[in-house]
Parts: structure tokens; C-alpha cells; sequence
């Protein structure tokens, strides 16, 4: 099936006299008639659903179809996006061990593992995404276990070259892994291009209305453990709290997702309600159709921008003048990588506040990626706490307002931004 299909039809076929819409299992347990059955449910030696901690079948049906929209093997929900990358990493990182990670990544993402992870004894490198290769591979270490980045860097827009960072990932003998939340498998499909393994915050475009909080993880299936059994003994080697039990000997391709099921989903549960998954399906079957509306808006309005005498830069990959021309033809199904953009208002930060806040259509919302056209300044807003000095480090300048276009009409979402700008201007004057 192609992707509108798979938006659709994907990951359930309900059999006859089957209910049409995946069902929503709400329950925490499941009934079994011999202790032996549940024992092999436990064991890993048979396959079923005990508890819903671990895995639900709604869940399931939701992660296979996300799975095969990214062209995938497996996946498995999480409760957010931020327990998406979590979970990605720690899936095959301990204590001791380094990862090589994109600088331009959501701010929250930075946060996890820049403080958080490392707390936890995970040391991270962040590299520019433009360096050429050799400066990436400089960030590499003996004990480097991944490389991370994200398709289209939230806030900065940043376009990541999937295929320079897999190619060095793999020269190293380690997995890609790349949050695809701004694109989606809609518009980028990572696994083409090297990645191993795709995360999203489901909580923005697959979603699409602001219903739930939620995250995948993807694995492409290609990613060979084996081949460096010391690196991700956790993997290849015998898993004691499972009685000795090799996940790639024992599942193959499906290795990282089930250990990540049974191992990670097991002691820290963080599994998304089945209804929560339940509302992620009713936004991915209108995926296709959404994606690309938010795309053609969101160009639209940025080469508007880009024409208005008060706007002094406008940074969006969809744009002709773009540096990241070139990567958007090669890795993106179509002219615009998304319906997010970053611009700043001439004035500065004083100027971008103004603005933001005559705004009348366009919400001021700590969300992006949504069917309602929402706008945020990571200055006062997301990134409050760093300097203007720490703000440019991190690639943000004090004026980027964060641009999200949703489904309204362009023309009215374009008039609503030049009477802000209007506002500015008369600010200025007085």
C-alpha cells in the first residue's frame, strides 16, 4: 500500500463482523486459562498481551501502522515524545557510554541530554549538522554507542543531511537515530537515506489537534547488532532478567523494539492510554491530506514574509534562497519540508513580543505542528532562562519567533499577520 493508503488502511484489516475503527481495549489485564501460558507470556516465549504496562492491542495496531508508513519492521508507542528519545537511547546506552547528537534539536530533547541522561552517566557531544565530515567524526569516541539528530531541527529549522550522518554513524559501527516529528513519513521517509532508527513526537502533525501527548520509536529492521556483539551486548548477549535470553538470537530483525518493550516499557511504564492511541489513529488517517495543506500554507506565507519591509529574516528550507535547497529536493516528497517556519522581526526581541501579542487569529500556545496556526518566542517563552549570549550558542537568536501553519484559509492567517506588523510599526513611531 502507498502512504495515503497506509494513513487509512494501515496496520489494522478488521475481519468480517470486526468493528471498522480500531478498537479501544480498556483494560489493564488480560484473562489466560493456565498459569503455564501466562509463564510463557513472561518468559518471551510466547507472544499475547498480559498487562498493560507493557503493551496493549490497541497500541500495537496503532505503532504497526506508523511503522509501515516509515517503512519500518516495528514500533512501539510511548506516553510522549520526550519518552520516545528516552527510551531510544537508553534502549542501547548505559552508564559510561557516549552518544554524537545533533546541536539543532528541540530544546527539551537538548535538555534530556545534556543534564538529564548525563546525570545517568551518559555523556553527549553535540556537533553543528553543516560541519563537514571530518569535523563530525572528530566528535566521535571509542565508546560512542549512536548519532542523533532530527529531519527538521524544532525551533531552528535546520534540515539534518541524513545521509552524511548515517554514513559516518555507520563507519563507526553504530545506529542512526532521527527524530522525524516535523515531516513525517508524509513528506520524509528517514530510512531511505540511512537512518536506523526514527522517532516522533506523535503529539504534533500525526495527531493534529491538540488531543493527546504522545511518541514512537520506529526501527528500520537494518541496523546488524551482531556485528559488534561487545558494543550492544544488551542485544546480543544473554539478558538474565529474562532467564538468559538473547533478544537478537531469539527475534531477529524485531530485536530492538522487543527488548525495548519488554525491558524499558517494563520498568519505567511509560505506555500511552489506549485512548490516547485511539485519537493518534483518527489524526494519522488524515495525515496525508493535512501534511500537505500545512506545507503549501506555510510556503506561501513564508515567501510573503519575506516581501514585508518590517520582517528582517525569515528562515524556512522551502524558500529558493534557501542553503538547504538542495537537501529538501533529495530527502523531501514535495517543495516545503513542513508547515513550521522561524523569522524575526526587525526591532529585535521588543519587536517579536509586539508582534506576537496583536496577533488575533494566530494563538500564542506552547505547541507546534497543529491543525490551529499557533506562534511561540522561545526567548520569553520555551528558552526563558539563557541569555541572549546562551540563546545564539544554541541557535536561536533573541527575535526567532516560531511559526506553525495550520489548516485556515493562507490569505486570512496572511492578513492577520500584517495587521500585527502594522502594530509593530506604529510602536516604533511612537
Amino acid at each position: 500500500m502507498r502512504p495515503d493508503t497506509l494513513c487509512v488502511q494501515g496496520g489494522y484489516q478488521p475481519q468480517c463482523g470486526e468493528p471498522r475503527q480500531v478498537p479501544i481495549y480498556a483494560t489493564t489485564t488480560f484473562k489466560y486459562d493456565t498459569t503455564q501460558h501466562m509463564g510463557d507470556l513472561f518468559d518471551l516465549k510466547a507472544s499475547g498481551y498480559f498487562y498493560t504496562r507493557l503493551a496493549n492491542p490497541t497500541n500495537d495496531l496503532v505503532a504497526k501502522k506508523i511503522a509501515a508508513l516509515e517503512g519500518g519492521v516495528a514500533a512501539i508507542l510511548t506516553s510522549s515524545g520526550q519518552a520516545a528519545s528516552t527510551f531510544a537511547i537508553l534502549n542501547i546506552c548505559n552508564a559510561g557510554d557516549h552518544v554524537v547528537s545533533s546541536a539543532q534539536i528541540y530544546g527539551g530533547t537538548f535538555n534530556l541530554f545534556a543534564v538529564s541522561l548525563k546525570k545517568l552517566g551518559i555523556e553527549f557531544t553535540f556537533v553543528d549538522p553543516d560541519a563537514d565530515e571530518k569535523t563530525i567524526q572528530a566528535a566521535f569516541r571509542p565508546n560512542t554507542k549512536c548519532v542523533f539528530g532530527e529531519t527538521v531541527a524544532n525551533p531552528s529549522g535546520v534540515i539534518l543531511d541524513i545521509e552524511k550522518f548515517a554514513k559516518i554513524a555507520h563507519k563507526n559501527g553504530v545506529p542512526l537515530i532521527v527524530d522525524n516529528t516535523f515531516p513525517t513519513p508524509i513528506l520524509c521517509r528517514p530510512f531511505r537515506f540511512g537512518a536506523d532508527i526514527v522517532t516522533h513526537a506523535t503529539t504534533k502533525y500525526m495527531d493534529g489537534h491538540s488531543s493527546q501527548v504522545g511518541g514512537c520509536i520506529v526501527d528500520s529492521g537494518n541496523f546488524d547488532w551482531t556485528r559488534y556483539p561487545e558494543r550492544f551486548a544488551g542485544l546480543v548477549e544473554p539478558d538474565e532478567s529474562y532467564h538468559g535470553l538473547s533478544y537478537t538470537e531469539k527475534f531477529g530483525k524485531l530485536a530492538y523494539i522487543t527488548k525495548c518493550t519488554a525491558h524499558l516499557m517494563r520498568d519505567f511504564g511509560s505506555i500511552p492510554s489506549p485512548f490516547n492511541a485511539f485519537l493518534v489513529n483518527l489524526g494519522l488517517e488524515s495525515l496525508h491530506v493535512r501534511m500537505r495543506r500545512h506545507a503549501e500554507s506555510a510556503l506561501k506565507i513564508a515567501k510573503w514574509l519575506k516581501s514585508r519591509e518590517e520582517v528582517a529574516w525569515v528562515n524556512y528550507a522551502g524558500l529558493s534562497d534557501s542553503k538547504y535547497k538542495k537537501l529538501l529536493k533529495k530527502q523531501f516528497d514535495g517543495p516545503a519540508p513542513c508547515g513550521v517556519m522561524t523569522f524575526g522581526i526587525k526591532g529585535g526581541r521588543k519587536a517579536s513580543i509586539k508582534f506576537m501579542d496583536s496577533l488575533k487569529l494566530i494563538g500564542i500556545v506552547t505547541h507546534v505542528a497543529d491543525a490551529w496556526s499557533c506562534v511561540l518566542h522561545p526567548a520569553s517563552h520555551t528558552h526563558r532562562q539563557l541569555t541572549d549570549k546562551q540563546l545564539k550558542e544554541a541557535g536561536i537568536p533573541p527575535d526567532l519567533i516560531r511559526l506553525s501553519i495550520g489548516l485556515e484559509d493562507p490569505q486570512d492567517l496572511i492578513e492577520d499577520i500584517e495587521q500585527a506588523l502594522k502594530k509593530v510599526k506604529v510602536n516604533k513611531k511612537k
